[in-house]
């Protein structure tokens, strides 16, 4: 299966995200490469993306996982209803929870490798894992909760 570039997908009106929406001038544009069992994305720091000298800012690793993470969820649940991304309704989640933990500083002057894979899927609720490696290790792995919505303002009730 050809690779899928699910934020292509979001509607223009809610692609306002400052991680991956195409809308906000700003946007780190995280895209997720979903090919049906992983997603993946690639990023290059730039200097100004430093938490201290020669190391990623930990916040910006943790915000790309988020928007990475989500767009796998949204590419896993438009999969499990047999239907491309893009297809009315069309699927929206948001964060429930992130857990990072960071294993070693990750060099601001390599290229980041995020891979992600979903370990549950429900209806309402997915939990994906993410790994983030530079220079061939492992520096940060994650996991996300994503719940769906209906709506971009509806926020999650209580998550089960």
């Amino acid at each position: 299966m050809k690779p899928t570039i699910i934020q292509d997908f979001y509607p223009e009106e809610t692609a306002v995200c400052y991680g991956c929406g195409r809308s906000n001038p700003h946007e780190l544009h995280v895209r997720t490469a979903w090919d049906g069992k992983e997603g993946v994305f690639r990023f290059r720091p730039e200097p100004h993306h430093t938490g201290y000298p020669g190391a990623v800012y930990g916040g910006l690793i943790a915000s790309i996982m988020d928007c990475h993470c989500i767009g796998t969820a949204v590419g896993a649940l438009y999969q499990a209803e047999a239907r491309p991304p893009g297809t009315e309704p069309v699927i929206r989640c948001v964060t429930a929870n992130l857990n990072v933990s960071y294993l070693r500083p990750t060099p601001v002057d390599a290229e980041l490798f995020f891979k992600s894979h979903v370990k549950t899927l429900h209806d309402r609720k997915v939990v994906v894992s993410c790994s983030v490696t530079a220079n061939g290790q492992e520096c940060a792995r994650g996991e996300i909760v994503a719940v769906r919505v209906k709506y971009a303002d509806e926020m999650p009730g209580e998550i089960t």
